[in-house]
């Protein structure tokens, strides 16, 4: 019996950065572009897609509020299971043969054109920019002109393998070393690896001075490192917000999970909505104090302790 290729839902359209993400998320999978982003989760949660693929955090433009939101807010069932992160390289595409002292017209995602800004207005300062809704869809309309028309997109080199254009100019992002960060959604959270990420939010309820601190502290004091700390609206009331944590470390791991049974006693709500692997591979330094055998011998330490205690009543 063949095996049934998975199917992976991802932020449309084709021939973009999500796609490319899609395609090293699930090699040979069955590519299926969606328009948004809750529609991507959705699809994970009610079993259309096997895997999704998302956007969550670009260098130069931070984090992107539709993925934070579905993770934070929605109704659940969709983990992040795997990251990936891309380089962002945007290239001046136009049909065969044209010249890009001669472009009248430069289209792309409105991002990609603002990324680029610079090296416009030094090579083609004779040209007017059109927002389109992605940078794939620029190279489409740009593939149904001709050279002598002067319109040319800003895209990735995959646009312009789908859509038979010419690399004009290569590397017009103004910011080198530009990457965005995708997340590869799935109904359960990836096993631990040794060198993995636990991704989570805190609804801290009740206003009271040093709550924050004291959260930052459950994760410090086990010798865990926050790759990343975020504040998100609870869109409940003015001026109350959410946390967003990465953590170094898996649920599976004692460290990882006393801090997180430590957090949960003080917040309102602690919702989990990731652990994976960590795209570098790279795993973190633990003290010998914080390793899981150290834990374990702590406990059992605790058990011959209370063999001394007597029974109550």
């Amino acid at each position: 019996m063949t095996a049934r290729v998975p199917r992976v839902a991802f932020l449309g359209p084709d021939a973009t950065f999500s796609a490319e993400a899609a395609h090293e998320a699930v090699p040979g999978g069955e590519l299926e572009p969606l328009p948004n982003v809750s529609d991507v989760f959705a699809a994970v949660r009610d079993g259309g897609a096997k895997v999704g693929v998302v956007p969550i955090e670009n260098m130069i433009e931070g984090s992107v509020n539709a993925t934070l939101d579905e993770l934070c807010f929605g109704p659940g069932g969709a983990y992040v299971r795997g990251e990936i992160r891309l380089p962002v390289t945007l290239h001046l595409l136009g049909p065969s043969g044209s010249q890009p002292s001669r472009v009248r017209t430069v289209r792309s995602h409105p991002v990609a054109l603002g990324q680029c800004r610079q090296w416009l207005r030094t090579h083609a300062p004779q040209a007017d920019t059109e927002a389109e809704t992605s940078t794939a869809e620029a190279a489409r309309l740009v593939s149904l002109t001709r050279a002598g028309d002067g319109e040319v997109a800003i895209a990735p080199r995959l646009a312009a393998e789908r859509f038979g254009l010419e690399v004009l100019a290569a590397d017009v992002h103004d910011m080198p070393g530009n990457a965005t960060r995708f997340v590869v959604l799935g109904t359960s959270m990836a096993a631990a690896t040794g060198a993995d990420k636990t991704s989570l939010v805190v609804f801290f309820g009740d206003d009271r001075p040093g709550l924050l601190l004291k959260v930052l502290e459950e994760f410090a004091l086990r010798g865990i490192n926050l790759t990343k700390i975020e504040s998100r609206p609870t869109k409940t009331s003015l001026g109350e917000y959410c946390i967003l944590f990465d953590a170094e470390g898996h649920p599976a791991e004692a460290r990882m999970a006393e801090a997180l049974r430590s957090v949960h006693r003080h917040v309102a709500e602690l919702r989990v909505f990731g652990a994976y692997p960590r795209a570098d591979g790279i795993a973190p330094q633990v003290s010998p104090s914080d390793t899981d055998a150290a834990y374990t011998e702590a406990v059992t330490w605790h058990r011959r302790l209370l063999d001394d205690v007597d029974a109550p009543g």
